[in-house]
């Protein structure tokens, strides 16, 4: 084998399938950072060293790449005033420890029911 399908090899396995859903929010996230940032009159550069990040990664946010992280795209978002949830700070601690009571009311491990196979034909 050649390198070159090697590599091909190995591209395809790390390939993800996102939903359509996924894809056009991340667009729409990525859209709304990037309105807010020229709305403000902010270059790229400017965006990117006060979110302490490379130009060229911001201008992948933008374009909507779905591999940039999560905690990053939220706080270029924050930088531009964007709001990522109807609620402040406050109300979003809340909702966490909402969440965390519940969960701690639900069974620690979650265990797959056994399928029973009937194959008497």
């Amino acid at each position: 084998m050649t390198i070159k399908v090697i590599k091909l090899f190995f591209l395809m396995i790390k390939t993800r399938v996102y939903s359509k859903y996924s894809r056009t929010a991340v667009a729409l996230l990525g859209k709304s950072i990037q309105l807010a940032r020229k709305e403000r009159k902010w270059s790229e550069q400017a965006l990117a060293e006060r979110a302490g990040i490379s130009r060229s990664t911001l201008v992948k946010v933008e374009k909507g790449d779905l591999h940039c992280e999560i905690g990053l795209v939220f706080e270029l978002a924050t930088i531009m005033g964007i709001k990522l949830f109807d609620a402040d700070v406050m109300d979003l601690a809340q909702s966490i420890v909402q969440i965390d009571d519940k969960i701690a009311l639900l069974p620690r491990r979650i265990h797959s029911v056994a399928m029973v196979v009937e194959d008497d034909f």
